[in-house]
């Protein structure tokens, strides 16, 4: 006889809340969800912010003193610095990503190295970006 009918089955239930926020992604899958977030940030604010802003500042010079009025608001300041973060992380992610599609780096470790590259480079741009525009220098 066969000795798979005396195992045990495995049970799926529901999951609950806390067992998914108790749920700990590795650095990879973090950036990997980053990389989904950013690029649907990006397509969501390309036709209400950036082609507009766009639009402004080619037009005219009268359009471009409104688009700077414009950016010249701090909280505009944080949402422009959320699209350049959201830049900048899509960007070194999808440079990763074409680099694991050439085979170099799949291990474990070397992901996991490529993945804290990628979040120290993007952050570390934004806060360059950042200052830059909330005029630090």
């Amino acid at each position: 006889m066969s000795d798979s009918a005396s195992k045990p089955r495995p049970q799926y239930r529901n999951i609950s809340v806390p067992q998914i926020l108790g749920y700990h992604l590795p650095l990879a899958g973090k950036t990997s969800i980053l990389h989904r977030i950013s690029g649907a940030l990006l397509f969501l604010c390309l036709p209400l912010v950036i082609l507009p802003l766009f639009a402004l500042s080619v037009t005219s010079p009268e359009s471009f003193a409104a688009m700077k009025a414009w950016v010249d608001n701090p909280l505009f300041k944080l949402v422009l610095l959320v699209l350049m973060w959201g830049y900048f992380h899509h960007f070194c992610a999808g440079v990763r990503y074409l680099i694991l599609d050439l085979h170099i780096g799949v291990d474990k470790v070397s992901a996991q190295k490529s993945a804290g590259v990628v979040l120290g480079v993007s952050l570390a741009l934004t806060v360059i970006c950042g200052l830059k525009l909330f005029g630090a220098w």
